[in-house]
């Protein structure tokens, strides 16, 4: 109850907050710029009734956040709080940026002696309007900052506070990384139109652009990931799994990005060496857009990506630190063997078409044919330096290779081909079955390109299929055998209660998760022999482990194994489970005091977290869109 309530006022102040403010900003535009007063009284109106609206609600809800968070230690350190104040910093130093770069580049472009629509931000706005929304924005955030410093200060429990700071922070690194890459993006095509249009107006507008994007986002960009890595100092920054996810996103994005891009480049070069016509400054206009674009976020795959392999080496888990790397290796060798793979059944689609169909070289076969090489030329190199390292690692002896061949990332990885495969080979087959179904009734005469096409679709499914469904029974059998024999190495011993049945229940669940596993089971008060005692783990039923018997007391001290401590029902006793057992505890007692039933949250990370990074990644996504929408439309005029 207490968290929907912290929830709904939250909620509603961060609403009005931006209603009041963005009415604030309205009312000052419509006073000050010539623009909105001959608009008409609307905008006036319009502002006035946001603010009327606004201030009395806002002013309700803070003030009881605020007064909450005074009184009670649980409202201060929540994380809906932390995301109130985070996010509200978000909304004033992100509009902020974006009118501080609208200014510098409708500025830059008229003094280029441009018109102002040829800036990509704020082309329609007026330097009065950027001035207003900056300072209001400006004022606002001041105010939160002090009541973040504050609330900092007055911690008792910073790790809400830490979790929700880290993720504001690599949002803007985000935030500000794709600015410097389209700002490279734009200056990198200005310099690649050079060969046509040296000082042409296109030319200009783009250098424009962006330098206004770099001279914004660079620094931005600096201080931010300067922040981050100073932050690795701190507890819980160096191995938290955002920072791991976000290095992921910006290796993987690079190498997808310059994967697609270098593909294109080689399709001009190859049509090119293939006899297509065109001129230098022509090829170098065609193939601008991609080096363009594939420069910068090569650049942004290579600096992460050491960043990425450092911190999967230095990670203070070193039973993780394999998966990661799996991780990244499975996802370039996936992305490789996609690639390889349209461009080989291209290639053999062209060779059908040019020996079965008899077409004649022509301009429609070259864009074929280059297409086909492109593809290859990129995916197959990718997946030859990625797959058969993690075969080899699969395929090895020991405790190493066997955890290669259970990890979740290769079955991920070997299921998800299987897949792609078996559909991929059915609906081939469906198009091989109904062509020749056609022309036996009839219908139509048979299309014997159209039937090659699908049959070497077919084949190449069949062969892709074959060889990955080997692959995993090689894993399963030997996997297998590995686990028996260390089954069969591995004596354990349990202990029960006479008739409670415990003893004989774990046998059979032993049997089925651990077949061969040597369990040996005793009753709590019996003798121990020297054969058991020297048991690597030792079984303990809650009721036992709570009141042992004084030989197994004895037993338990000098033994050095580890001891499992199985929780079964009992009216007395009660299992506190959780992340964090003081807190756990402690809710069990709150809840026998209020007479409630006695319920446990699972552990690992909360569920308000989980919403948190949903929303975050909700959030980093349509930012990654509007920004990458923006570089696609630059790329293509």
């Amino acid at each position: 109850m207490r968290t929907i309530r912290r929830l709904y006022f939250y909620a509603v102040a961060f609403i009005t907050f931006e209603v009041v403010l963005w009415g604030l900003i309205g009312l000052l535009r419509s006073i000050l710029s010539t623009s909105q007063i001959s608009a008409g009284g609307d905008a006036l109106a319009q502002a006035l009734a946001l603010i009327l609206v606004g201030v009395p609600i806002f002013a309700l809800h803070w003030v009881w956040a605020q007064r909450a968070s005074a009184a009670d230690e649980e409202e201060h350190t929540s994380s809906l709080r932390a995301i109130f104040l985070y996010g509200a910093l978000l909304a004033t130093f992100i509009p902020i940026t974006q009118n501080a770069l609208a200014l510098i580049d409708r500025s830059l472009i008229s003094l280029a002696g441009m018109d102002a629509y040829r800036a990509i931000f704020g082309g329609s706005q007026t330097w009065v309007d950027n001035i207003i929304a900056i300072l209001m924005n400006a004022i606002a955030a001041a105010y939160f900052v002090n009541v973040l410093r504050r609330d900092w200060a007055s911690l008792p429990d910073t790790e809400n506070f830490a979790d929700i700071r880290r993720l504001y922070r690599y949002l803007w690194l985000l935030y500000s990384l794709l600015m410097v890459i389209f700002g490279a993006q734009q200056i990198v095509r200005f310099m690649l139109y050079i060969p046509s249009n040296l000082l042409g107006q296109i030319s200009r507008d783009l250098f424009i652009n962006g330098l206004s994007l770099l001279l914004i986002g660079a620094p931005i960009w600096y201080f931010v990931w300067k922040t981050c890595q100073d932050a690795l100092l701190q507890k819980g920054e160096h191995d938290s799994l955002l920072r791991l996810g976000v290095l992921f996103l910006l290796t993987l994005g690079g190498v997808a990005t310059v994967l697609s891009t270098g593909g294109s480049v080689a399709d001009i070069f190859l049509r090119w060496a293939l006899g297509e016509s065109m001129t230098a400054p022509e090829f170098v206009s065609r193939i601008g857009g991609a080096i363009s674009i594939a420069l910068p976020l090569g650049i942004v795959w290579v600096y992460y990506g050491r960043w990425l392999h450092h911190d999967i080496d230095t990670f203070s888990d070193e039973s993780r630190r394999p998966g990661l790397r799996r991780l990244y290796y499975y996802i370039l060798s996936l992305a490789g063997l996609i690639t390889a793979f349209i461009g080989m059944a291209l290639l053999v689609s062209f060779i059908l078409d040019v020996v079965v169909g008899r077409q004649l070289w022509g301009a429609d076969l070259r864009l074929r044919v280059s297409a086909a090489l492109a593809a290859r030329s990129g995916g197959l190199p990718l997946w030859l330096m990625t797959w058969p390292r993690m075969q080899e690692r699969a395929l090895s002896q020991g405790t190493s290779g066997g955890f290669a061949r259970r990890s979740v990332v290769r079955k991920t990885y070997l299921y998800l081909v299987l897949f792609a495969s078996v559909i991929g080979g059915m609906i081939s087959a469906v198009t091989v079955v109904f062509r020749l179904l056609q022309a036996a009734l009839g219908t139509q005469s048979l299309d014997v390109t159209g039937l090659l096409d699908a049959l070497q679709l077919l084949t190449l499914f069949v062969i892709v299929l074959v060889y990955h469904f080997r692959c995993l029974r090689a894993d399963g059998t030997e996997t297998a055998r590995a686990l028996v024999e260390r089954h069969e190495k591995f004596h354990a011993l349990a202990f029960e209660r006479a008739g409670s049945g415990f003893g004989e229940s774990l046998r059979l669940s032993t049997r089925k998760q651990a077949q061969g596993l040597h369990l040996t089971v005793l009753a709590a008060d019996a003798e121990i022999s020297k054969e058991d005692a020297a048991a690597r783990a030792v079984i303990l039923p809650s009721d036992v482990a709570v009141n042992p018997p004084e030989n197994l007391r004895k037993f338990l001290a000098a033994f050095e194994g580890h001891i499992i401590v199985t929780p079964i029902e009992h009216a007395r006793i009660l299992w506190s489970a959780g992340a964090k057992p003081a807190e756990a505890t402690a809710l069990t007692l709150r809840q026998l005091s209020e007479g409630q039933e006695v319920r446990q949250s699972a552990g690992g990370a909360s569920a308000w977290m989980v919403v948190i990074y949903i929303f975050a990644a909700l959030f980093g996504l349509e930012m990654l869109m509007m920004l990458l929408s923006i570089g696609i439309s630059l790329i293509v005029d």
